[in-house]
């Protein structure tokens, strides 16, 4: 048993770090998740009293809690996005969602089932779990607080977060496939679970998630800011926490009405964001939706070190170790670079695009709410192991690298711009994000 004492301690221990490390790893090759991954795993080795986690046991828990992380960090990435929702504004999010996204689902598939002689519904799940990207676990990659500008977003921080605040909610019609496919086959393949899922987990359950979502945005939207009455007109108060009442009415409304949650959630930050674009409220709903799913993310990647260092890779097989490298190093790769053709970003922001695949909580949520529906015939420890994997590796790999990825982008940038601007004139925020590299 934790001595509540120790427990305290630790937690005010991780908060105040969650507050002052930003600010230290900054344009430093760390990020605050490897930070925290890294001091759970030497915390559990140094022997301190810390709970046995096992997330195949603890399933619920697990599920709940990175339900709720993802949900917030969705609500986060869609009230700082400046720019205009459109087909030409976001060029880029629609093909990495209409290309690159199939295509990861279709590469892990296929690795899953032939590198590693899972069944089939195990391997597309595996693919189902892995497709969704979270640049929150990299920070530097994804868009900062909102402005009163709708051209200050330069194009890699721009795609790669709206790519994760959508992919999140897509990834779902196919995790509900591969259950699908688990309930009517088993270990084999079976085609009459197909248009059920056509029409319901994939047509009906997105289509109610993106209409609610701009139904509750639209109505939080008036609230916030058109309401005739000063007393319910809530951006005259600037308290955060709105924020959160925001996205649980969303997610909740729209799971009471059996759509996808996640969809709904970001969808409404964009509607209420473009309610009111230049108001300063924005900016205090962004700040307290970050500082806790700066917590709730610093949690979650302290315990996922703690389960790496109690054992939890055991059961991974040398199959598996290949498949989530192959994912994060060729797949992401050529399948975002095959998106990137024809759209704004040149050519060095095109190949950053694509090889800042991040793999993140998502992926821990949609494996646990899958094996509490389904058995999938293969160990759970052993999915559990796969995924924790690529996710450890993608922390790893994208978390060292991105602050001086970023950083060359933008040096370039502003000496682009410089060069080309008459002596002692500075340019803005908005002319050196534009410039295409």
């Amino acid at each position: 048993m934790i001595p509540v004492d120790f427990l305290f301690a630790l937690l005010g221990a991780g908060a105040l770090c969650a507050a002052v490390l930003p600010r230290l790893v900054a344009g430093r090759p760390l990020s605050l998740p490897l930070v925290f991954l890294v001091c759970g795993v030497l915390v559990q080795l140094l022997g301190a009293p810390l709970p046995d986690i096992d997330p195949v046991a603890d399933r619920v828990w697990v599920e709940h809690l990175t339900e709720v992380c993802v949900i917030i960090s969705l609500m986060g990435a869609g009230l700082a996005l400046n720019r205009p929702f459109g087909r030409r504004n976001w060029r880029a999010t629609w093909r990495l969602l209409g290309i690159t996204m199939p295509l990861t689902v279709a590469a892990v598939g296929v690795l899953g089932w032939a590198v590693l002689a899972w069944p089939p519904a195990a391997a597309l799940l595996l693919a189902a779990v892995l497709a969704p990207t979270d640049p929150v676990l990299a920070s530097e990659v994804r868009v900062g607080a909102p402005t009163d500008s709708e051209h200050d977003e330069d194009e890699v921080r721009f795609a790669l977060t709206s790519e994760a605040g959508l992919n999140d909610g897509l990834a779902f019609p196919v995790v509900a496939a591969a259950i699908a496919l688990a309930s009517a086959a088993g270990a084999g393949l079976s085609g009459g679970w197909i248009g059920h899922w056509a029409l319901v987990d994939l047509a009906y359950k997105c289509v109610v998630g993106v209409g609610a979502g701009l139904a509750v945005g639209a109505l939080l939207g008036w609230l916030f800011f058109r309401a005739g009455r000063r007393a319910m007109r809530l951006s005259e108060h600037r308290e955060g926490f709105v924020a959160l009442g925001a996205t649980f009415l969303a997610y909740g409304v729209t799971e009471l009405a059996h759509g996808y949650g996640f969809l709904a959630v970001f969808v409404t930050a964009c509607r209420i964001r473009s309610a009111e674009r230049a108001h300063g409220y924005h900016t205090v709903l962004h700040d307290f939706v970050e500082q806790v799913e700066r917590l709730l993310t610093a949690a979650l990647l302290f315990l996922l070190g703690v389960f790496v260092a109690q054992g939890g890779l055991a059961p991974l097989p040398l199959a598996g170790a290949v498949v989530g490298l192959l994912l994060l190093l060729v797949v992401r790769p050529l399948t975002g670079g095959l998106a990137q053709f024809r759209t704004p970003a040149g050519p060095r922001e095109r190949v950053v695009i694509a090889f800042f695949g991040i793999r993140g909580i998502g992926s821990l949520f949609y494996l646990a709410h899958a094996l509490g529906i389904e058995d999938f015939h293969v160990p759970a420890g052993e999915l559990w192991a796969v995924v924790a994997f690529t996710l450890l590796v993608s922390v790893a790999l994208h978390g060292v690298t991105a602050s001086p990825v970023i950083s060359r982008l933008d040096r370039l940038r502003a000496l682009r711009v410089r060069s080309g601007l008459r002596a002692g004139r500075e340019p803005g925020e908005d002319e050196i994000a534009g410039e295409r590299l």
